[in-house]
């Protein structure tokens, strides 16, 4: 289990069944006492879940529902996703097939945002910042699931260039095009790269960063990390698509049309 203050990666690891039930209920139960408030169910090697498991993944759903945060299930094998299916299961959660993810194509550099703002991270007014990102998101053509998404993914990214750069620095840089949004966090810092699929570090000084891309990667549809073209720093990008190629895309909040 791969955890921090507000996201959770549970790894079941076996079938979903009335033997294995328990265990794992603890386990989520934990982790929502303790303040998680966003809880991915890891269904690698799941191949079947009996109505107990159905239960708890109901009972679970509703619990993190109640307290204002989200539990989805990725890695979902065929046979499980057809029994969530018949459950009518897949209307009240996020649910990722295994081997299925939608592909992010790289930005036609002749497409420009329909609008982009930029804004500072203040090391102490992340909360702040994270609000008025999830303002901008509210506006764009995603649901609240995945607002709430990107609103988390994005705050990894905040406490990431804060931490490793004594909280100078750090923008966002927020713009929309007409398929996409996306999200640069900048600093200053000594800079940091990581390939599209690379793994990043699990020791040394790097392993927490390490931590927060891992989970920035499932909530977001792509992240890259670059340094910065010119200057020293690091460009975090977050991409999220929407629903549609060509989608509706009001202008932001005090952005002229």
């Amino acid at each position: 289990m791969s955890e921090r203050a507000n996201i959770a990666l549970v790894s079941v690891g076996t079938d979903l069944d009335v033997t294995t039930v328990p265990v794992v209920r603890r386990r989520m139960d934990r982790l929502v006492a303790q303040g998680c408030r966003r809880v991915f169910m890891n269904m690698a090697g799941v191949e079947h879940v009996d109505s107990a498991g159905m239960g708890l993944i109901l009972t679970e759903l509703r619990n993190i529902r109640r307290q204002g945060g989200l539990l989805s299930l990725v890695n979902v094998s065929p046979q499980v996703y057809q029994a969530l299916r018949r459950m009518r299961m897949l209307d009240y959660m996020p649910v990722e097939r295994a081997g299925v993810r939608r592909e992010v194509t790289a930005l036609d550099p002749s497409v420009l945002p329909r609008w982009r703002t930029t804004f500072r991270v203040d090391s102490s007014a992340l909360g702040e910042a994270r609000e008025r990102l999830e303002g901008l998101l509210a506006t764009l053509p995603f649901s609240p699931d995945e607002v709430f998404d990107m609103t988390l993914a994005s705050g990894e990214a905040f406490g990431n260039a804060v931490d490793h750069t004594g909280g100078t620095g750090v923008l966002a840089t927020v713009a929309a095009y007409p398929d996409r949004v996306t999200i640069d966090v900048t600093d200053c810092g000594c800079g940091f790269e990581l390939a599209g699929d690379e793994e990043p570090p699990e020791t040394g000084p790097c392993a927490e960063r390490g931590r927060g891309i891992r989970l920035m990667r499932l909530l977001a549809d792509s992240v890259s990390i670059a340094h910065k073209s010119s200057g020293e720093g690091t460009v975090v990008r977050l991409v999220k698509l929407f629903g549609t190629a060509d989608a509706d895309v009001p202008p932001a909040p005090g952005i002229p049309a």
